[in-house]
């Protein structure tokens, strides 16, 4: 057993988060409290969650238990939230904190997002409330200490560029789906320029998104140049798809409710990959998002197109 959370990265707000988290989207209720117990007892300290996986509860009943039985102490634990995209006006901001805070029963978060660059509630051509709005809620969320670092997630490096123009404090992280069938070479170096740290998100290639998106691409898990790494290291897919994640200099929180798996896919600390392996897994053409954004495009709205969304085609 590992103990302690493995290795962490330094945040432009000077506070560390631990690289490897659990992630808990789509972890059914019944299920997610197993895994967020099983997950700290083996070592994770980092469990990213939302308002939007409607599970948030359960996490906090996990957490609680956690904290009563002494096996971590709150302090030692990160634990990410997202507000939802029906809540970005400067009054509903705190109020959905608010309501994530008393679900996982916390006094603060480590770490809130921006979950997309996205207003539900947005009809016209300009995105309302706008990011700054949205922004200056959250800075004042950090101030209340509340949120301890904030930060936004799915944005694009404009969209995240164009922030400077009004962020006091700037975010701290910016979390995306990366995978090797979607390497975000360019906003990895964008947001290291801009100084915000990137975390991976379906690290894992989402296996079951293809059903849920209607995606035609092969799966991440599929790809040759995995099953070579996973054979020549004696490792599993998932640990190398984390690996390779972590050697690239992202956090990434790969999601599991199966105990052997959440354990396994801890275990990233002490190997690594060769530079032959990482080139291979870092060269799969082509490029292609699980998670494309369609959905929020509309013809009268912000999006018209994942294009717009997005602000570049990679992946597309």
């Amino acid at each position: 057993m590992s103990h302690g959370g493995g290795a962490a990265v330094t945040l432009n707000d000077g506070r560390k988060m631990p690289l490897v988290g659990l992630g808990t989207w789509k972890s059914a209720p019944g299920e997610v409290k197993t895994a967020v117990k099983a997950a700290v007892r083996c070592g994770y300290r980092h469990i990213d969650c939302a308002a939007i996986y409607k599970n948030e509860a359960e996490v906090g009943e996990a957490l609680a238990e956690l904290f009563q039985e002494q096996v971590v102490r709150r302090e030692e634990m990160w634990i990410t939230s997202k507000l939802w995209n029906d809540f970005h006006s400067a009054a509903d901001v705190p109020a959905a904190c608010e309501r994530t805070l008393a679900e996982l029963k916390l006094e603060y978060l480590d770490l809130y997002l921006i979950h997309w660059p996205v207003a539900s509630k947005c009809k016209g051509p300009v995105l309302s409330p706008s990011t700054e709005e949205t922004w200056a809620a959250m800075e004042a969320l950090r101030a209340a200490g509340k949120a301890r670092s904030i930060g936004v997630s799915n944005f694009s490096a404009k969209k995240l560029a164009a922030m400077q123009a009004h962020a006091k404090v700037f975010p701290a992280v910016n979390q995306v789906e990366m995978h090797p069938k979607l390497r975000q070479d360019e906003l990895l170096a964008a947001c290291a320029a801009l100084g915000t740290h990137l975390t991976a998100y379906s690290p894992l290639g989402s296996p079951d998104s293809a059903s849920m998106f209607k995606h035609a691409g092969g799966s991440v898990m599929s790809l040759p140049a995995l099953a070579a790494a996973a054979a020549d290291t004696g490792k599993t897919p998932a640990q190398i798809l984390i690996r390779w994640a972590v050697q690239r200099g992202t956090s990434v929180v790969p999601k599991s409710v199966t105990p052997s798996r959440i354990e396994a896919n801890f275990d990233v600390f002490d190997w690594a990959l060769t530079e032959e392996q990482m080139a291979e897994l870092s060269s799969i053409e082509p490029q292609q998002r699980m998670m494309n954004g369609a959905f929020w495009c509309t013809k009268d709205g912000p999006y018209k197109t994942p294009l717009d969304l997005w602000d570049d085609a990679v992946g597309l």
